[in-house]
């Protein structure tokens, strides 16, 4: 079974705007900003309001760098993220009952906080490169534990689908 979900992570001069987790899926780590689908809305209308809803950005130019497949060992079925960047935007980041975010120095990001896939596509995304991928995960991680790749697909490409 498919889960369609978004991540967003928006990026200012040698900075990113990361979030801590303070609730829910991934708690206690350090992500970009997303979600689910409502029902009737595109991915990019997904990705702008969940961006706003966890950050209070509403502006800004969304650029697609990658879609990677999660999924985690004994369990059927899988998280399909549709990772974009954030560019170009005027918003002033909040706190919100979700996240609390902080800006990083590119040189700095805490991938020691992150998911452990995250140390993989991100100088990708960085970059500016296409990125597909499939990441099996032992279980999910949280603030204690840090989620083990069993195994991990990565690849370059020239478009998304």
């Amino acid at each position: 079974m498919k889960k369609i979900l978004t991540l967003c992570i928006p990026i200012k001069n040698d900075e990113v705007l990361l979030g801590m987790k303070k609730r829910g899926f991934g708690c206690g780590r350090w992500n970009g900003f997303g979600g689910k689908l409502e029902e009737g809305e595109t991915i990019e209308q997904a990705t702008l309001r969940e961006l706003y809803e966890e950050v209070g950005i509403k502006d800004g130019q969304l650029k697609k760098a990658g879609v990677l497949e999660f999924s985690f060992e004994n369990d059927e079925k899988f998280l399909q993220v549709h990772i974009f960047k954030l560019l170009d935007f005027t918003d002033e980041p909040i706190e919100t009952e979700e996240m609390e975010p902080q800006w990083f120095n590119v040189s700095e990001i805490p991938f020691q906080q992150m998911w452990s896939d995250d140390e993989y596509w991100f100088p990708l995304l960085l970059n500016d490169k296409l990125f597909e991928g499939e990441f099996l995960f032992d279980r999910p991680s949280d603030a204690e534990y840090s989620a083990k790749i069993i195994s991990k697909k990565l690849n370059e490409v020239s478009e998304l689908f």
